[in-house]
């Protein structure tokens, strides 16, 4: 996954090659290494830098994002034996937490150093996104008001997510001001619209019914 510093980057359109990144190759078994405890760490192409540095608060986010995800994920598995239209949202998610980590690692590494075949996120996850969040949507009612999150355990984790990945997404977005973040800012925007989208159709194929905002309710 990594690139010598100061090498140029491929221009990356997501191309639709099945092993167009590098597969890992990494050996986790030491945990711990005191390295971080003056409260800096290694940008994957080695850089150092402060905990708190943007590149450092967006792919950490963008993590957060992913145990979120992961946690959605989970309880709709327990679901798909009682709904089994639900398995479309799981192959769904399931492929999302492959695409934030990938996004990690594009936002964990300066942009001059990215390798050609390093995992990343382009035109063709967020064109992915898109024709999904049309899908779904298409099978949705209109809406008379706002939803509040909370229609069902799940429908609450995929909106958590939601507000996590426009946090995520503002943090990118602060990183755009130092660095060429356009794809991983319109990733994530299109992806916390598909959570909201996600969040809808998992009630109507429940039966659940969503809790719409009503301003005069006390």
């Amino acid at each position: 996954m990594r690139a010598a510093p100061g090498t140029s980057a491929a221009p990356y359109d997501g191309g639709m090659s099945a092993d167009r990144f590098r597969a890992p190759s990494v050996s986790l078994s030491r945990i711990y290494t005191r390295s971080g405890d003056g409260g800096e760490t290694n940008l994957v192409n080695g850089r150092r830098v402060a905990k708190d540095d943007p590149k450092v608060e967006a792919y950490g986010t963008v993590d957060e994002l992913n145990c979120l995800v992961g946690a959605a994920l989970a309880t709709l598995r327990e679901l798909v034996p009682a709904h089994a239209q639900l398995a479309r949202l799981e192959a769904a998610l399931l492929r999302v937490q492959h695409e934030l980590f990938n996004l990690g690692s594009q936002l964990a590494t300066d942009p001059d150093a990215i390798g050609e075949k390093q995992p990343r996120v382009g035109r063709v996850e967020i064109e992915r996104v898109e024709r999904e969040i049309d899908e779904m949507n298409a099978d949705l009612p209109d809406l008379p008001s706002f939803v509040l999150p909370g229609g069902s355990r799940l429908n609450a984790e995929l909106h958590l997510s939601r507000a996590v990945c426009r946090r995520a997404e503002r943090r990118v977005t602060a990183l755009a001001r130092q660095e060429d973040a356009a794809a991983p800012c319109r990733y994530l925007n299109r992806l916390s619209d598909a959570l909201f989208v996600w969040s809808r159709w998992a009630c109507l194929q429940m039966g659940a019914d969503e809790t719409l905002w009503q301003p005069n309710r006390q």
